[in-house]
Protein backbone atom coordinates (compact mmCIF):
# COMPACT_ATOMS: atom_id res chain seq x y z
CA UNK A 1 0.00 0.00 0.00
CA UNK A 2 1.12 3.52 -0.52
CA UNK A 3 -0.23 6.88 0.19
CA UNK A 4 -3.35 7.96 -2.75
CA UNK A 5 -1.52 10.83 -3.81
CA UNK A 6 2.61 11.16 -4.53
CA UNK A 7 2.94 14.25 -2.04
CA UNK A 8 0.39 15.81 0.70
CA UNK A 9 -0.07 18.87 -1.59
CA UNK A 10 -2.08 17.28 -4.06
CA UNK A 11 -4.75 16.47 -2.16
CA UNK A 12 -7.76 18.87 -1.58
CA UNK A 13 -7.46 21.24 1.03
CA UNK A 14 -10.69 19.29 2.35
CA UNK A 15 -8.98 16.19 2.62
CA UNK A 16 -5.42 18.08 3.99
CA UNK A 17 -7.82 18.93 6.95
CA UNK A 18 -9.28 15.80 7.33
CA UNK A 19 -5.44 14.27 7.45
CA UNK A 20 -4.91 16.60 9.98
CA UNK A 21 -7.25 15.92 11.91
CA UNK A 22 -6.60 12.00 11.65
CA UNK A 23 -2.91 11.96 12.46
CA UNK A 24 -3.14 14.37 15.23
CA UNK A 25 -2.52 11.80 18.12
CA UNK A 26 0.21 10.12 15.88
CA UNK A 27 2.34 12.77 15.19
CA UNK A 28 5.47 13.51 17.51
CA UNK A 29 6.57 16.72 18.89
CA UNK A 30 7.10 19.68 15.93
CA UNK A 31 5.74 16.91 13.11
CA UNK A 32 3.51 18.48 10.92
CA UNK A 33 0.89 16.66 9.07
CA UNK A 34 2.47 17.44 5.56
CA UNK A 35 5.89 15.68 6.95
CA UNK A 36 3.70 12.80 7.98
CA UNK A 37 1.77 12.31 4.79
CA UNK A 38 4.55 9.46 3.55
CA UNK A 39 3.20 7.33 6.20
CA UNK A 40 -0.23 7.70 4.49
CA UNK A 41 -0.50 4.33 3.55
CA UNK A 42 -0.96 2.66 6.41
CA UNK A 43 -4.65 4.48 6.39
CA UNK A 44 -7.56 2.73 4.24
CA UNK A 45 -8.82 6.22 4.41
CA UNK A 46 -5.82 8.24 2.67
CA UNK A 47 -4.00 4.90 1.04
CA UNK A 48 -3.91 2.75 -1.92
CA UNK A 49 -3.24 -0.58 -2.94
CA UNK A 50 -0.56 -1.12 -5.49
CA UNK A 51 -0.06 -5.44 -5.30
CA UNK A 52 -2.21 -7.88 -3.73
CA UNK A 53 0.17 -11.04 -3.78
CA UNK A 54 -1.64 -15.01 -2.68
CA UNK A 55 -0.17 -17.97 -2.44
CA UNK A 56 -2.01 -21.71 -2.45
CA UNK A 57 -1.06 -24.78 -1.21
CA UNK A 58 -1.17 -27.46 -3.93
CA UNK A 59 -1.64 -31.19 -1.95
CA UNK A 60 -2.83 -33.01 -4.71
CA UNK A 61 0.80 -34.37 -5.17
CA UNK A 62 0.78 -37.72 -3.53
CA UNK A 63 4.90 -37.40 -2.28
CA UNK A 64 5.14 -33.29 -1.39
CA UNK A 65 3.39 -30.14 -0.72
CA UNK A 66 3.55 -27.28 -3.21
CA UNK A 67 3.11 -23.49 -3.30
CA UNK A 68 1.73 -21.44 -6.45
CA UNK A 69 1.67 -17.60 -6.45
CA UNK A 70 0.43 -15.13 -7.78
CA UNK A 71 0.14 -11.44 -7.96
CA UNK A 72 -2.28 -8.63 -9.05
CA UNK A 73 -0.76 -5.50 -9.38
CA UNK A 74 -1.18 -1.71 -11.31
CA UNK A 75 -4.18 0.25 -10.80
CA UNK A 76 -6.24 0.00 -7.65
CA UNK A 77 -9.76 -0.70 -9.18
CA UNK A 78 -8.43 -3.82 -11.19
CA UNK A 79 -6.27 -5.33 -8.89
CA UNK A 80 -9.11 -5.50 -6.40
CA UNK A 81 -11.46 -6.19 -9.76
CA UNK A 82 -9.03 -9.49 -10.04
CA UNK A 83 -8.51 -10.45 -6.96
CA UNK A 84 -12.54 -10.18 -5.78
CA UNK A 85 -13.21 -12.40 -9.06
CA UNK A 86 -10.10 -15.27 -7.34
CA UNK A 87 -12.14 -15.03 -4.22
CA UNK A 88 -15.54 -15.41 -5.68
CA UNK A 89 -14.40 -18.46 -8.35
CA UNK A 90 -12.04 -20.45 -5.97
CA UNK A 91 -12.22 -19.54 -2.20
CA UNK A 92 -14.58 -21.84 -0.49
CA UNK A 93 -15.11 -21.23 3.19
CA UNK A 94 -15.77 -24.81 4.05
CA UNK A 95 -12.41 -25.86 2.53
CA UNK A 96 -10.17 -22.90 2.47
CA UNK A 97 -8.94 -19.99 5.01
CA UNK A 98 -7.06 -16.74 4.23
CA UNK A 99 -3.83 -15.97 6.32
CA UNK A 100 -1.78 -13.44 6.85
CA UNK A 101 0.53 -11.93 9.13
CA UNK A 102 -1.03 -9.26 11.07
CA UNK A 103 -3.95 -9.76 8.47
CA UNK A 104 -6.83 -9.98 11.16
CA UNK A 105 -5.83 -6.12 12.09
CA UNK A 106 -4.43 -4.46 8.74
CA UNK A 107 -4.37 -6.51 5.72
CA UNK A 108 -8.09 -7.87 5.45
CA UNK A 109 -9.77 -4.49 6.73
CA UNK A 110 -7.82 -2.45 4.59
CA UNK A 111 -9.06 -4.88 1.44
CA UNK A 112 -12.32 -4.48 2.76
CA UNK A 113 -12.27 -0.74 3.08
CA UNK A 114 -11.04 -0.08 -0.40
CA UNK A 115 -13.29 -2.71 -2.05
CA UNK A 116 -16.07 -0.56 -0.19
CA UNK A 117 -14.67 2.91 -1.56
CA UNK A 118 -13.89 1.57 -5.07
CA UNK A 119 -17.60 0.32 -4.94
CA UNK A 120 -16.94 -3.30 -5.34
CA UNK A 121 -19.12 -6.02 -3.16
CA UNK A 122 -16.75 -7.33 -0.74
CA UNK A 123 -16.19 -11.10 -1.29
CA UNK A 124 -18.16 -13.82 1.13
CA UNK A 125 -14.93 -14.90 2.64
CA UNK A 126 -14.03 -11.45 3.75
CA UNK A 127 -17.22 -9.97 4.93
CA UNK A 128 -16.17 -10.24 8.47
CA UNK A 129 -18.19 -6.87 9.46
CA UNK A 130 -20.21 -7.97 12.84
CA UNK A 131 -18.70 -11.61 13.70
CA UNK A 132 -17.56 -12.31 16.64
CA UNK A 133 -13.81 -12.78 16.67
CA UNK A 134 -13.91 -16.60 17.79
CA UNK A 135 -16.48 -16.67 14.33
CA UNK A 136 -13.56 -15.44 12.10
CA UNK A 137 -12.21 -18.78 10.47
CA UNK A 138 -9.25 -16.85 8.55
CA UNK A 139 -5.34 -17.26 10.43
CA UNK A 140 -2.67 -14.57 11.45
CA UNK A 141 0.61 -15.75 11.86
CA UNK A 142 1.14 -12.69 14.43
CA UNK A 143 -1.69 -13.72 16.28
CA UNK A 144 -0.27 -16.79 16.38
CA UNK A 145 3.08 -16.02 18.33
CA UNK A 146 0.86 -13.52 20.52
CA UNK A 147 -0.22 -17.00 22.52
CA UNK A 148 -3.35 -14.85 24.20
CA UNK A 149 -0.46 -11.38 24.66
CA UNK A 150 -2.30 -8.43 23.03
CA UNK A 151 0.55 -6.23 23.70
CA UNK A 152 2.86 -7.80 21.32
CA UNK A 153 4.16 -7.04 17.80
CA UNK A 154 6.38 -8.63 16.03
CA UNK A 155 7.70 -7.73 12.75
CA UNK A 156 7.57 -11.04 10.10
CA UNK A 157 11.71 -10.81 9.42
CA UNK A 158 11.95 -11.16 13.41
CA UNK A 159 9.70 -14.08 13.73
CA UNK A 160 11.30 -15.74 10.15
CA UNK A 161 14.54 -15.40 12.02
CA UNK A 162 13.30 -17.17 15.12
CA UNK A 163 11.73 -20.25 13.45
CA UNK A 164 14.61 -20.58 11.11
CA UNK A 165 12.40 -19.49 7.69
CA UNK A 166 14.38 -18.71 5.03
CA UNK A 167 14.35 -15.79 2.62
CA UNK A 168 12.75 -12.99 4.88
CA UNK A 169 15.80 -10.31 4.42
CA UNK A 170 14.93 -7.98 1.23
CA UNK A 171 16.24 -4.68 0.41
CA UNK A 172 12.64 -3.43 0.32
CA UNK A 173 10.73 -2.56 3.33
CA UNK A 174 7.17 -1.68 4.19
CA UNK A 175 8.42 2.10 4.66
CA UNK A 176 10.22 1.79 1.73
CA UNK A 177 7.33 1.23 -0.69
CA UNK A 178 6.28 4.69 -1.38
CA UNK A 179 9.20 6.07 -2.53
CA UNK A 180 9.89 2.84 -4.70
CA UNK A 181 6.59 3.52 -6.47
CA UNK A 182 6.47 7.24 -6.55
CA UNK A 183 10.12 8.41 -7.18
CA UNK A 184 12.28 5.10 -8.91
CA UNK A 185 8.46 3.77 -10.49
CA UNK A 186 9.31 0.65 -9.76
CA UNK A 187 6.24 -1.44 -9.73
CA UNK A 188 8.05 -4.70 -10.59
CA UNK A 189 10.19 -4.82 -7.67
CA UNK A 190 7.08 -3.78 -5.12
CA UNK A 191 5.64 -6.94 -6.74
CA UNK A 192 8.44 -9.18 -5.90
CA UNK A 193 8.88 -8.19 -2.11
CA UNK A 194 4.83 -8.80 -1.78
CA UNK A 195 5.59 -12.57 -3.43
CA UNK A 196 8.72 -13.07 -0.95
CA UNK A 197 6.53 -12.23 1.87
CA UNK A 198 3.79 -14.83 0.89
CA UNK A 199 6.37 -17.57 0.71
CA UNK A 200 7.54 -16.68 4.03
CA UNK A 201 3.68 -16.31 5.61
CA UNK A 202 3.05 -19.70 4.11
CA UNK A 203 6.08 -21.37 5.62
CA UNK A 204 5.79 -20.04 8.97
CA UNK A 205 2.09 -21.68 9.07
CA UNK A 206 3.60 -24.75 8.24
CA UNK A 207 6.24 -24.38 11.04
CA UNK A 208 3.23 -23.33 13.70
CA UNK A 209 1.28 -26.63 12.55
CA UNK A 210 4.72 -28.39 12.52
CA UNK A 211 4.78 -29.89 9.31
CA UNK A 212 7.24 -29.70 6.66
CA UNK A 213 8.13 -26.44 4.52
CA UNK A 214 7.95 -26.34 1.03
CA UNK A 215 11.23 -26.79 -0.43
CA UNK A 216 12.20 -24.29 -3.00
CA UNK A 217 11.67 -26.60 -5.75
CA UNK A 218 8.59 -26.52 -5.55
CA UNK A 219 7.37 -23.03 -5.00
CA UNK A 220 6.16 -21.47 -8.45
CA UNK A 221 5.56 -17.87 -8.76
CA UNK A 222 2.41 -17.52 -12.07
Amino acid sequence: TVPEEEIHGNMTEGRQALWEQKTTYQRKGEVTAEDFYERAGIWAEFGKIVCISVGFFDTTQPNYRSLRIKSFAGEETKILEDFKQLCDDHFYLKYHLLCAHNGKEFDFPYLCRRMLINGLEIPKSLQLQGKKPWEIIHQDTMEMWKFGDRRSFTSLELLADLLGIPGAKSDLSGDRVHAVYYQDQDLPRITAYCMDDVIVVAQLYLRFHFMDLVEPQHIEKL
